[in-house]
């Protein structure tokens, strides 16, 4: 379930830094409005997601290659959230003649290889048709790579191999979360300062 990394606090920014980040970064900025990121910001808030990531993708690639040593392999083991049939973050507002299945879905900014957003869904094809704060997460990070001119390529992919039952489906998400460590679910917008959260409404 990711316990062999879940200790492991990455950092490519020395203590100082990293403090005067987590102020920069204010873990829930309270306008919209506020000063854009700085392309080094940008830049070394992903560098810090991707260096954990990285040992992930390193950890679970050594445990698959010991599949026939008799090793135990975890659920999360089976899904790569990187290699997922990639859709458009806004294939919600396509036409479907069916609500679509059960899915576990991954928000992937292919450009950066960078997993942001972990969720579970009843109806892949309906999702985020209503208000889904993700989506404002994904325009602001979106917004904010167009602002310092890098490139971005934010993709979602679903996994339909979810279970049915509503409890083990949340309890796989959730050892996925915590596993990834992906910035844009809530469990982890501390660890990470995620800046894109924005000013939290309850619509």
């Amino acid at each position: 379930m990711g316990d062999h990394v879940a200790d492991y606090q990455p950092s490519l920014l020395s203590n100082q830094e990293l403090k005067a980040a987590e102020v920069s970064w204010a873990y829930n900025r309270p306008t919209p409005q506020q000063t854009a990121l700085t392309v080094a910001e940008l830049t070394a808030w992903k560098q810090r997601v991707q260096a954990f990531q990285q040992t992930v993708k390193t950890s679970v690639g050594a445990t698959q290659g010991s599949l026939f040593g008799g090793h135990d392999t975890s659920p999360t083991d089976d899904i790569d959230p990187f290699t997922l049939p990639q859709r458009n973050a806004e294939f919600w507002r396509e036409q479907f003649t069916d609500v679509g299945n059960v899915a576990l879905y991954f928000v992937v900014d292919h450009e950066a290889d960078l997993l942001l957003y972990v969720g579970e869904t009843v109806k892949a094809n309906q999702r985020w048709k209503g208000t889904h704060d993700c989506k404002r997460y994904i325009l602001n990070y979106v917004s904010a790579h167009r602002t310092a001119q890098l490139p971005v390529q934010v993709n979602i992919g679903f996994w339909p191999y979810a279970p049915a039952d509503r409890k083990a489906r949340q309890a796989l998400e959730s050892d996925l979360i915590r596993k990834w460590r992906s910035p844009f679910n809530k469990e982890n917008w501390r660890p990470w300062a995620t800046p894109f959260i924005g000013h939290h409404t309850d619509a």
